[in-house]
């Protein structure tokens, strides 16, 4: 969908026929930038992921996000809009059509919190991670995984939905490794595209012969669950102190003990902190956990974050 865009005057583009107003820029990456523009036809804001491509390779890794957004329809799940690809002077661009969540991030919530000596409540905790969670096993169904899982890649809608982002790192959910040389360019490949601090243990040192399953994303979200609870991933200071992330995740985790949280919930995390991807649970499994601990009150469904 949509290969049509042109820079129509200064500030104004065109996607699908569709004209839009530059705002401002919202944040950059190493290839990538996002941009906040306005639809002048229907007045709601988007966010416009540019990515450069300098090679046939960063085009069909462009395309292929899209598609992975083209895939699902889903509350958790980010949409995408429109998608084209564009020369801008002596470059290719390629050009993602996003929502635009003025609350930020699940991390930009929990950093906003902890500079107020504050955390989320166990009641809020849950119902985020009830609607993480639901858009992972949306994800796992059709035989994917998401592999960059963390806060700054989970988006808060107005009431407060959480939203998966960032599909550019998913790939098949069960990987076969058979032999050095395909574990190897596994563990090369999670070096670039997974989050040293929120990556599973199985993907630091990639065995020979194993199966890599969906349940990396289950050590990542509870690590996502461990920032939600005590403001910080488990692994974010040890690499911010230089030391070895990948010696210390071969560990089991141990967990802070809190009055704010029941003993219910520090299982829960604790269940996905596990070093054995094998003995981690499904997300199926999960779901029917949080849905039984799911907040009672009769408000629950208007909780704000």
């Amino acid at each position: 969908m949509g290969h049509t865009l042109c820079i129509c005057s200064r500030g104004t583009l065109t996607i699908d026929n569709k004209r839009y107003l530059f705002i401002q820029k919202l944040g950059e990456g190493g290839f990538s930038y996002v941009d906040l523009v306005e639809g002048l036809q229907d007045g709601h804001f988007y966010a416009l992921k540019r990515i450069l491509c300098h090679e046939q390779q960063d085009q069909d890794e462009a395309q292929r996000e899209a598609d992975m957004h083209r895939l699902f329809q889903h509350p958790n799940i980010l949409r995408l809009e429109a998608y084209c690809l564009t020369e801008r002077g002596s470059k290719q661009e390629a050009w993602l059509l996003l929502p635009f969540f003025k609350k930020g991030t699940l991390w930009n919530e929990v950093e906003g919190l902890k500079d107020k000596g504050n955390f989320l409540s166990e009641d809020q905790i849950l119902l985020l991670l009830l609607g993480i969670c639901r858009g992972l096993e949306a994800i796992h169904a059709k035989g994917y995984a998401h592999r960059d899982l963390k806060p700054t890649n989970i988006l808060l809608g107005d009431d407060g939905q959480p939203v998966l982002m960032d599909l550019g790192s998913m790939n098949q959910a069960r990987i076969q490794v058979e032999g050095s040389r395909q574990a190897l360019a596994l563990q090369d490949w999670a070096a670039q595209r997974c989050t040293i601090s929120y990556r599973a243990p199985e993907l630091f040192s990639v065995q020979s012969h194993c199966l890599i399953d969906e349940r990396t994303d289950i050590w990542s979200l509870g690590c996502v669950l461990y920032a939600m609870m005590f403001g910080e991933g488990p692994y974010d200071m040890v690499f911010q102190k230089g030391d070895s992330v990948a010696l210390a995740v071969q560990n089991q985790l141990s967990i802070p003990q809190n009055p704010r949280h029941s003993p219910a919930l520090r299982q829960l995390l604790a269940s996905m902190m596990t070093v054995d991807p094998q003995c981690r649970p499904h997300t199926s499994l999960l779901l029917s956990q949080l849905e039984s601990l799911q907040p009672t009150a009769p408000d629950q469904h208007t909780t704000h974050i």
